[in-house]
């Protein structure tokens, strides 16, 4: 198939190397525009290179490919990153990818607070802000449709087998907040509570002194044999997503409230 991101406009973090020039170049020849963003000037510019030698219909078409510097852990470069494709009619497409795995990352003992720091900056804010911006630009300019794809890693759903603490929580959170913005941009929808809670197989919330007694069972010896387990308490939705009938169960009385 070719052309199948034909006249889209398109932003990719962390674009001059790797995973990100990789899209780049892919993302071209299938007829996208792209703006390349990452911390590197110079970086940007060889990356540049590369896509003019290796995709070299790109001068004769209606397309561009730009580069701009960009440190995605400042919401301001990244708005006026986003904000800078105005004049071609915002964008379609964006590519979260830009990230780090510090050489200093190391194990909940040894990772200095500055690395963890660093590292969330980069791999966490810089996706929120990348998806803030982006669903911000498509409102703007009324788009039907468009994508936002942020780059996790394998280490979000398994443990790694070298000590990566802050890299490792970075990518789990970046899984976390994808689900998340999903289904809050789904719509504007003033019954969100309403829609969540109706598909609980036991139709209520759970109440805190049950996530409270799955605490003390995990700190007790009876968990003995529990080991690095998502120890899921959630009335059974990750399990049936239905529609509950009749009235909710009861739920137990919390203790301070």
């Amino acid at each position: 198939m070719v052309n199948r991101l034909q006249d889209k406009v398109a932003i990719i973090t962390g674009a001059a190397g790797g995973i990100g020039l990789e899209t780049t170049i892919l993302f071209v020849r299938e007829g996208a525009s792209v703006l390349m963003l990452d911390i590197s000037e110079a970086a940007l510019e060889r990356a540049l290179a590369k896509v003019n030698e290796l995709c070299p219909d790109l001068k004769s078409s209606n397309n561009f490919v730009k580069t701009k510097k960009c440190d995605v852990s400042k919401e301001a470069d990244v708005q006026a990153a986003v904000e800078s494709m105005n004049e071609h009619g915002g964008i379609d497409v964006m590519f979260n990818n830009a990230g780090i795995m510090h050489a200093e990352d190391d194990d909940a003992i040894d990772t200095a607070e500055k690395i963890w720091d660093l590292t969330q900056a980069i791999n966490v804010k810089g996706v929120w802000f990348g998806c803030k911006h982006a669903v911000l630009s498509m409102r703007r300019h009324k788009k039907a449709r468009g994508s936002i794809v942020n780059t996790a890693s394998m280490v979000a759903l398994v443990g790694a087998a070298a000590p990566q603490l802050a890299y490792t929580a970075s990518k789990g959170a970046v899984l976390a907040l994808t689900r998340e913005l999903a289904m809050d941009w789904l719509g504007d929808d003033l019954q969100k509570r309403y829609r969540r809670e109706v598909h609980f197989p036991m139709g209520r919330f759970g109440e805190a002194i049950e996530q409270a007694n799955a605490v003390v069972f995990l700190a007790s010896d009876e968990s003995s044999f529990i080991l690095g387990q998502d120890f899921v308490v959630d009335g059974g939705m990750t399990k049936a997503y239905v529609t509950g009938e009749g009235p909710p169960t009861a739920s137990p009385k919390n203790n301070a409230t």
